[in-house]
């Protein structure tokens, strides 16, 4: 028999010695239940840690400690590595449940995923089944009081006694996550630690509320991973992605922080700003168990607030996401210390009360979990049910996509859509749809009589109209146009049941193939290829010759005639100094890597276009990139940048500080990139190093230093101020102003191919994604801006009338000649959040042939 154990805090002599004066370590009681009893057997945090919790910041390394020595010592708790981050930390799941389910989880599991399979869940019993609670902490690595309130939650969860923990137990299994974001955790701790002395300040400005950049917030890329559900395009997303639908929980936690002068914020959110796509039974139950919450939150006497602030659209947010697929997503927001006591309107807020509200809505989850849990077993069944029900009705039967010039692009669109669980078919027979003609193993059929059916509306529908003006985050992500991908709605006469075929599974990325034969002149590939980027600078760093062909031509190659377009990226064998053997060798693993068709062309001589010696075919230099960071660079663009060059294309990139901008060796660089962000005297030295023949690539806010400081003669395009007075009421201000922020729409803009910055693309309507209001005119130089935007250019999207007329016939990319170099000009995000792969090549473009656009087509003259 088990002896009971009421804990009491020991806190060590070498940690009193160095306690603060004025702010004590809380006792266990302090956050859980006193009337509890424990299991002496399993470790409180405290007596693990060394400290009480709240006390310091816990390190991910001791949190995760912490979670085996709970997995080793109860038998309720099983422990997993699902994924590992960038730093190579482990992401961990444990699943709690009793010593009996546990016995039984395999078979548990099995039955659970039963109801979202609308074939197999009509007869399924829901009396003794689980439900299933996925609580997951601090996806943004600063907002640390949710991991630091894990190790409590799940202390109860393994060693606390009585029929009101086993009773949970029996009747729920609970995934916890104790840290959706291990790097981000870490840097911000460091922090918040590293400043800790023995009397807590809560200045608002001492240095350990106002971090360095890039804060904490972000993974390693400095990427919002709380925007990364849909997209799924970093390690940690998708190995969560991989545990949510193993077990499809029936509601999953995302506990956050907000401003610190705020109090405690928690779901439902703004009811205009809902998701269309949501039943009107999800937001049913997110206020049923709200209540819970209330309930918990006035027993501490914590300030708390909902139905404002935050609202649930965007389907890539944590508590967004389980919503459209059968399951409550709960978003808490606690007002934040940003270290260990600050100065709060209402008060000076330790982060011990911090963690203690984050724990109590934990708990009350739990406890709404159990009580509600037949609700929330039907609320997922008929979710899936009532989404084949639904596709009955609706005008749009399908989609059909496909891509016959770029096997490694449509790859990664299968892949996300395989993570999501969608089925996906091949496409029986040739059909056209409007002016799209989509061909059988070229392209896939999407139907929407599937369970997911909400899920593939949310991935592929354009949407231009909304119940709201004001959004948390972006209004549209469409996917096929984020992948530049030809698609089309299967309606009315262009559906037919037949067009359905065999449903395919997760497709292998595809094979590369390099010809050769013995009569080789020289090689060559197309730059419309997604890794071609990577697969030139492999060549260009291993000393081979490479040249591109600023011109179309008509190769004869090894297996007859082929035209080459713009951009092609030639390798003549002629006038190499490597072997050619080597050379062959680098060039099967571009094409292996990348999944390149490499051609083996078997002349210099051609039968149309430019000669493979023509002038117009250009010798290349392997660039040396910079991209400017640190202090006034906005972290989420600049990481954008250094992932597609570092993790997609392999090509190295210095990260120099704005303010050692003045110290630096700038002649090593052939590209300097600055994205979004404050610049002043500190960037002042690329003035100098661009006139002295360097490529500058700005986006975003970048673009208006530039034109601002007269380093470039390009003009913005603003909105005149409206001489109209209209009396408005003071409480539509915080309305009409979030009115006219672009927080992110997608646009059609169109590509000159023939120009260096437009190599890669065949000449159609590119969509872009744009956010803010930056609008450029057009250059004054008729060939100086390779991209620009429609005539009614909206595709997807929120844009309001004062701004929509901006962006009519504006320039999205804009080249023009400062010295002997070149600045590139960018108003739109081309690697936004690392799923819009469509716009990728124009970065490319800027790195390799930016030096090479003709100074008559930059040159701006005023």
């Amino acid at each position: 028999m088990r002896h009971c154990l009421h804990v009491i805090p020991v806190v060590l002599l070498s940690l009193v010695l160095f306690q603060p004066q004025t702010v004590a370590a809380e006792p266990l009681e302090y956050y859980l239940s006193a009337d509890t009893e424990y299991d002496p057997s399993i470790p409180t945090p405290e007596a693990y840690l060394g400290f009480q919790i709240g006390d310091w910041h816990i390190s991910h390394e001791r949190l995760v400690g912490y979670m085996h020595e709970l997995a080793r010592t109860s038998d309720r708790v099983q422990l997993q590595r699902y994924a590992s981050s960038y730093e190579n930390r482990p992401l961990i799941l444990l699943t709690i449940t009793s010593p009996e389910n546990h016995e039984n989880l395999p078979d548990l599991k099995q039955q659970h995923l039963k109801l979202s399979d609308p074939q197999q869940s009509a007869g399924l019993s829901l009396q003794q089944m689980p439900a299933v609670l996925y609580m997951g902490y601090s996806i943004h690595g600063n907002e640390a009081s949710g991991s630091n309130a894990a190790p409590m939650v799940a202390y109860w969860l393994a060693a606390a006694m009585g029929e009101q923990v086993e009773g949970l137990l029996r009747e729920t299994i609970i995934l916890l996550d104790p840290s959706f974001n291990p790097d981000g955790l870490s840097r911000f701790t460091h922090w918040a630690n590293m400043h800790r002395g023995r009397q807590p300040i809560g200045d608002p400005a001492h240095r350990e509320h106002t971090e360095a950049w890039p804060q904490g917030r972000f993974n390693h890329y400095w990427f919002d991973l709380n925007r990364d559900w849909l997209l799924a395009q970093h390690p940690e997303s998708q190995g969560r992605l991989d545990m949510f639908h193993a077990w499809k929980p029936n509601v999953l936690t995302d506990h956050h922080e907000m401003q610190s002068h705020r109090t405690f914020f928690f779901q439902p959110g703004i009811p205009s700003r809902n998701n269309p796509l949501t039943p009107a039974r999800t937001f049913e139950l997110t206020a049923a168990i709200a209540e819970y919450h209330a309930a918990a939150l006035d027993q501490l006497g914590s300030l708390y607030y909902t139905k404002e602030s935050y609202d649930d659209f965007y389907a890539g947010k944590g508590s967004t996401y389980p919503d459209l697929n059968g399951a409550i997503g709960i978003l808490f927001e606690q007002a934040s210390v940003r270290g260990h006591v600050q100065e709060n309107p209402h008060g000076d807020r330790t982060f011990a009360a911090a963690v203690r509200n984050q724990v109590a809505t934990s708990m009350s989850t739990l406890k709404a979990t159990r009580q509600l849990r037949i609700d929330l077993l039907e609320h997922q069944r008929d979710f899936y049910t009532t989404a084949l029900s639904q596709a009955d009705k609706l005008p749009v039967k399908g989609y059909v996509f496909g891509a016959d010039d770029d096997a490694a692009r449509l790859n990664h669109f299968l892949q996300l859509l395989h993570a999501h669980q969608i089925e996906i078919h091949q496409l029986t027979r040739r059909i056209e749809v409007g002016d799209a003609t989509f061909s059988p193993g070229q392209a896939w059929v999407v139907p929407l009589r599937q369970p997911q059916q909400r899920l593939v509306r949310a991935l592929f529908e354009r949407r231009t109209s909304f119940q709201d003006s004001v959004f948390y985050d972006v209004s549209t992500w469409t996917m096929p146009l984020a992948f530049d991908l030809p698609h089309a709605e299967l309606k009315g006469r262009a559906w037919k049941q037949d067009l359905v075929g065999t449903p395919i599974a997760a497709q292998p990325f595809p094979m590369g193939k390099l010809d050769s034969d013995s009569k080789t002149y020289a090689y060559a590939f197309s730059w419309k290829d997604y890794y071609a980027p990577r697969a030139l600078y492999r060549l260009l760093d291993a000393d081979i010759r490479a040249y591109v062909a600023t011109r179309s031509f008509v190769g004869s190659t090894n297996s007859g005639e082929r035209a080459f377009d713009f951009g092609t990226i030639i390798i003549p064998l002629g006038t190499q100094h490597a072997p050619a053997d080597s050379i062959r060798a680098t060039l099967q693993a571009a094409a292996s890597e990348g999944g390149l068709h490499i051609h083996a062309v078997q002349t210099g001589l051609t039968s149309a276009g430019i000669n493979l010696g023509s002038p117009r075919s250009l010798a290349l230099e392997k660039p040396e990139i910079a991209l400017v960071v640190g202090d006034g660079v906005s972290p989420t663009p600049a990481g954008e940048i250094w992932h597609l060059l570092d993790q997609r294309y392999h090509l190295p990139v210095s990260l120099v500080e704005q303010k050692h901008l003045r110290a630096a060796d700038l002649e090593r660089y052939t590209t300097i990139i600055a994205v979004s962000g404050r610049y002043g005297v500190d960037a002042e030295p690329l003035k100098d190093w661009v006139r002295d023949g360097g490529t500058l690539v700005l986006t975003g806010s970048a673009v208006k230093w530039a034109i601002e400081d007269s380093l470039v003669h390009v003009d913005l395009i603003e909105a005149d101020p409206d001489s109209t007075f209209e009396p408005r009421a003071y409480a539509s201000l915080d309305q009409d102003r979030g009115a006219q922020h672009i927080g992110g729409a997608i646009f059609s803009a169109e590509v000159d191919h023939t120009h260096p910055l437009g190599f890669g693309y065949d000449g159609s309507p590119l969509p872009v994604f744009h956010r803010g209001t930056v609008f450029m005119a057009p250059a004054d130089n008729s060939y100086g801006t390779p991209l620009r935007y429609s005539t009614e250019p909206l595709l997807s999207g929120y844009i309001s009338d004062t701004h929509a007329p901006l962006i009519e016939g504006a320039a999205s990319v804009i080249v023009t000649a400062v010295g002997k170099g070149r600045v590139v000009l960018v108003a739109d995000e081309l690697a936004f959040r690392a799923f819009w792969f469509g716009t990728n090549k124009i970065i490319a473009n800027a790195v390799f042939f930016g030096a090479l656009v003709d100074r008559a087509a930059a040159v701006i003259e005023r």
